[in-house]
């Protein structure tokens, strides 16, 4: 369906049945539909910007399921995106939200600051850890950086290993690119690494694209459109590169005989496409930005303020990424028997209960295959919990913008993890993974990982 305008909204409520925050506060100005008017309001000038006005459109999770469920065909993350930048434009963030967006703006930078936060945790006393929090969370449970970049530490193209299928590094089922996002490569290794191990183990060919950085959703949800659109030019070429890994020539010199010939570009392309299985990620949030905001973004800011770096893209190539994009959990539920064939059925079983992010439910629709697949796989014991899909109160920098609104949230999740009597607590989003662990105390034995690592190990690394 195509988004419809603001005014198609008929106020029918049922976003405020989908909708976390309302859930919690239980107030119209709370609403998707609520939000929805102020919109209105302010294109037509009936409002002028405000901190309220601000507060009221960014006290909102941006996690899709007002759109999901809206009869009417509104997108209202669009809309709140949009107006997000409009407001930010008048009421700058806070300094913390805005040198954060410095930061993801530029690889560099975010590389520097990754490795500042590292030594700066080395050298704070365990005190001062425990008393001073980011939102609700300690510092001391916040994750530590990674002593190296993910990527620094993984070869640009891992080899297919042998498969009892037949599958090798000379003859691979096929070759798959692994977006592996900025959280992977900074903070949990070990997420990045169970991946490349388990499609290797799989029989498939891993490339991770060279210069790759931050998806640029948190950017946009700050109102930082322009930096978002640079990082995901960025992203798209890296990816193009990739894909073209011993298939179609989509290097500068194919692209000086495409402005000749669009044909030849265009074909270059479809051999790129071609020869690239899937664009795999295992952050379902930098996954709903290939998959919806890099096509529709790169089509309307393609303006001579990005000509540079826009140039170097296919045209194309947006909604064939988009197309491609795959989270790492719905793969392999494509490979659920290959999996579980792969694995002794001896393996060690860890008693588990899931998270689904919101844009693994909203954008992806992948709750059941995961399921499934915890169901499915000898690793497991899968212990179902009543709010598995009920939003953590993560969001970005949701819980270190309102605490109070995100702890309530939590508030009832933690109660059920804790009766659930699991050992590990699974989620495929790292906003999500640092919310959850943070939640919990040191009492808690519960352990918050990416479902990808225990698949791992029980494969052997």
């Amino acid at each position: 369906m195509t988004d419809q305008p603001i005014q198609n909204c008929g106020k029918c409520g049922l976003c405020l049945s989908v909708c976390p925050v309302y859930q919690v506060l239980k107030q119209e100005q709370a609403s998707p539909r609520a939000r929805l008017q102020l919109i209105k309001a302010f294109e037509k000038k009936d409002l002028s910007a405000s901190p309220l006005l601000k507060d009221l459109v960014s006290q909102c999770l941006m996690c899709g399921a007002c759109k999901v469920a809206c009869p009417s065909g509104i997108n209202h993350y669009a809309k709140f995106m949009e107006m997000r930048e409009q407001l930010a434009k008048a009421q700058p963030d806070p300094p913390a939200i805005r040198s954060l967006v410095y930061l993801l703006a530029k690889e560099y930078r975010l590389r520097m600051g990754a490795g500042l936060a590292r030594i700066g945790r080395r050298l704070t006393p365990a005190a001062l850890e425990k008393k001073y929090k980011i939102g609700n969370i300690p510092v001391s449970r916040f994750p530590e950086m990674n002593r190296r970049p993910l990527r620094s530490t993984l070869p640009r193209v891992s080899p297919a290993k042998d498969t009892a299928g037949g599958y090798s590094r000379g003859n691979p089922r096929g070759r798959v690119v692994y977006f592996t996002g900025c959280a992977t490569n900074y903070m949990f290794a070990e997420t990045g690494q169970a991946t490349v191990n388990i499609l290797t183990r799989l029989g498939y060919e891993v490339v991770i694209p060279d210069g790759q950085t931050c998806c640029g959703i948190p950017m946009m949800f700050h109102g930082a459109r322009d930096q978002a659109v640079e990082n995901m030019a960025v992203n798209l070429t890296a990816i193009q590169e990739a894909m073209r890994e011993n298939g179609g020539d989509t290097t500068e010199n194919a692209r000086g005989t495409a402005a000749e010939n669009c044909d030849a570009m265009d074909k270059a392309c479809d051999e790129a496409a071609k020869n690239c299985d899937a664009v795999i990620v295992d952050c379902t949030t930098c996954g709903a930005a290939l998959k919806d905001e890099y096509p529709a973004l790169m089509n309307t800011n393609a303006d001579s303020r990005h000509a540079t770096l826009t140039q170097k893209i296919a045209p194309d190539m947006p909604e064939t990424i988009a197309g491609k994009t795959r989270d790492i959990l719905s793969f392999l539920h494509d490979h659920i028997d290959d999996l579980a064939a792969a694995m002794k059925q001896d393996t060690s079983k860890h008693k588990v209960i899931y998270h689904a992010p919101c844009h693994s439910r909203n954008s992806f629709n992948s709750m059941a295959k995961v399921l499934d697949l915890l169901k499915a796989l000898p690793c497991f014991d899968y212990i179902p919990v009543p709010d598995a899909a009920a939003c953590c109160g993560g969001g970005g920098t949701f819980f270190y913008e309102y605490p109070d609104i995100s702890q309530k949230m939590m508030a009832k999740k933690l109660a059920n993890a804790r009766a659930a009597g699991a050992d590990y607590w699974l989620t495929d989003c790292p906003v999500c993974r640092i919310n959850l662990h943070g939640s919990l105390s040191g009492q808690d034995s519960l352990k918050v990982v990416h479902p990808v690592t225990l698949i791992s190990k029980g494969l052997g690394e």
